[in-house]
């Protein structure tokens, strides 16, 4: 796969084209955006070119980065260009709570499909996209991940669990986003200034993840490593159950998760 088209640039279609422009030559992807001028000061960020989503269409790995409830309006007119096309393509879609045989009817076709659900920091080159691919080669598939690397790690799931894995690594980040926050007007009610709070607190976390994964410890045993008897921690965490931070953290998951459960109904 050579070219690349983005058909949506927003926040998560701009994170996507920021972090492919690692693997793939900016020349050779093409934006679209409903709002033009939303793709065309990507382009000139990035170096990529624009175009409708005709043109995004005929590239070889299509992006579909538009909002699942608009998904199907996007795709009824380009399905006579893809039903057309005699060379091999794939669609990539991370449209939340669309499953992947949604996506080939939308588009008038049995098209080879891959399905991701990437997430904001994947701009960054440290996101987490999980996914899951129907009609691709073993190559074709091996070639999606090596292109999608440049947003982060990449993980294979079975699309009966996709939709739970983005609730946790998709929605995340606003939680994360959060807790730093909170964690930063703590230290600011200590007498901290601001910005070393924040500074602070999302060195802390991005840290604290990294441990976690290099090591592949038990989140539980790392925490209990940093309460000593009779510390300074282990109150802030006796607070913590108090207020219920666990029970309010695994809601958050399973109310997003009912809510993309109903947008795959419809």
């Amino acid at each position: 796969m050579k070219t690349v088209g983005f058909i949506g640039c927003g926040n998560m279609g701009g994170a996507m084209a920021r972090a492919l422009c690692r693997t793939v030559s900016p020349q050779d992807m093409v934006l679209a955006n409903r709002t033009p001028a939303k793709a065309e000061a990507l382009a000139a960020e990035l170096g990529c070119r624009t175009g409708s989503n005709e043109n995004a269409a005929l590239c070889d790995l299509v992006m579909l980065a538009v909002k699942p409830q608009m998904m199907a309006s996007m795709l009824a007119p380009l399905q006579p260009l893809l039903a057309a096309r005699k060379d091999r393509f794939i669609l990539c879609t991370m449209a939340a709570g669309l499953s992947m045989a949604q996506i080939r009817q939308m588009a008038g076709g049995d098209y080879p499909v891959f399905r991701i659900n990437p997430n904001i920091p994947s701009s960054t080159g440290e996101g987490m996209i999980p996914y899951c691919a129907a009609g691709l080669t073993p190559e074709e598939e091996a070639e999606c991940v090596r292109i999608l690397s440049g947003a982060g790690r990449v993980d294979s799931i079975p699309e009966s669990l996709i939709d739970a894995a983005s609730c946790v690594s998709g929605c995340g980040p606003a939680w994360a986003y959060q807790f730093i926050e909170a964690l930063a007007d703590g230290g600011v009610a200590c007498g901290l200034p601001r910005a070393k709070a924040t500074e602070y607190a999302a060195q802390m976390l991005l840290g604290s993840a990294k441990m976690l994964l290099d090591t592949g410890r038990h989140p539980g045993a790392l925490k209990d490593a940093v309460c000593s008897p009779g510390g300074t921690t282990i109150q802030g965490v006796r607070v913590l159950e108090e207020r219920g931070f666990r029970g309010a953290v695994t809601d958050a998951v399973i109310a997003a998760y009912e809510k993309t459960c109903k947008l795959r109904e419809g």
